[in-house]
């Protein structure tokens, strides 16, 4: 389990962890209506910490929000507002390693019924230690027998934690045999996500992953995959990907906030590349690192200095 920092943000307060509960009676326990993301901060050398694509993150937060129908908590919070909690929450706590952010939206409305306008809302956030869902030195993962949520359903490209069942449920049964993480698909057969990261393949030297129409969460680091692809002039393609493209895939690797990148080694008893990690895979992975780090120039704008007092 990862540790979990003494000190959150919890509607508009800084209190600890212990205290910071919702009533059993709240919309957001009794229906999961919340809406989360998870963002790093980055700990460098030099002692500084950076908050990765933090505007993203807030623009990703109030898009859920909005899908949902989440609709008082914009009109008090401003990207600068969160920025300056996040800050808030940072000085609050002594931080010495690269962490993640949980930030969420959660509906407070106590016995509101099966609705979402118009109803209470507060943010909470915490910090834990920056360890990755799956491993990072070739995971292996199984197709799940549980189909993803469709869109027309419960919205994939929005971070609903009452959806994340799904997520759950393919994942503990990819445990359960023997593997790190699940493969999801949609009702059509085609790939859509592991349980909490999005997946690339490489075939012939170009870049896939599964379009924004495949039932997936829009990735921030998905999305920075594809800007890195670019810069490195590699091909890319977004469309639909069969489960049988995965077994003959020159590469594979997944990729999240929680993930990092990581490439996959094993997919349903296929070796995937002898278990070696591809050119383009460790291409991808270097620069990415080299970004979280603060090192790479190219993508200074994607990092947030987080000011601390000394």
């Amino acid at each position: 389990m990862a540790k979990i920092y003494d000190n959150t943000y919890f509607d508009n307060n800084i209190i600890p962890i212990e205290q910071a509960n919702l009533s059993i009676a709240g919309s957001a326990v009794l229906y999961g209506l919340s809406v989360y993301t998870v963002f790093p901060i980055v700990y460098t050398k030099n002692g500084s910490l950076n908050a990765f694509r933090l505007k993203d993150h807030y623009n990703r937060l109030i898009n859920s929000a909005k899908i949902i129908g989440i609709d008082t908590f914009e009109q008090n919070w401003n990207y600068n507002k969160f920025k300056c909690a996040v800050t808030e929450l940072i000085q609050a706590n002594t931080i010495k390693e690269t962490v993640f952010v949980r930030a969420t939206i959660h509906v407070n409305e106590l016995v509101a019924g099966t609705r979402s306008r118009g109803l209470k809302s507060l943010l909470s956030m915490f910090i834990y230690e920056a360890e990755p869902i799956i491993p990072q030195n070739g995971a292996k993962l199984k197709t799940s027998v549980w189909r993803r949520i469709p869109d027309y359903a419960i919205p994939s490209r929005a971070k609903v934690n009452g959806a994340y069942i799904n997520s759950v449920l393919a994942k503990q049964d990819a445990i359960d045999s023997g593997y790190d993480d699940c493969i999801l698909l949609d009702i059509n057969g085609h790939v859509c996500e592991l349980s909490a990261a999005n997946i690339f393949i490489v075939r012939s030297g170009t870049l896939i992953t599964p379009g924004t129409s495949s039932d997936l969460l829009e990735g921030i680091n998905r999305k920075t995959v594809l800007e890195i692809a670019h810069i490195l002039k590699i091909p890319t393609e977004e469309r639909n990907i069969d489960l049988t493209e995965l077994y003959i895939a020159d590469e594979v690797f997944a990729c999240g906030t929680s993930a990092f990148i990581a490439p996959i080694h094993l997919i349903d008893a296929r070796i995937i590349n002898n278990k070696q990690t591809g050119p383009i895979t460790k291409q991808v992975k270097d620069i990415y690192w080299s970004i979280l780090n603060g090192t790479n120039p190219t993508y200074k704008n994607l990092l947030t200095p987080i000011e601390t007092v000394a």
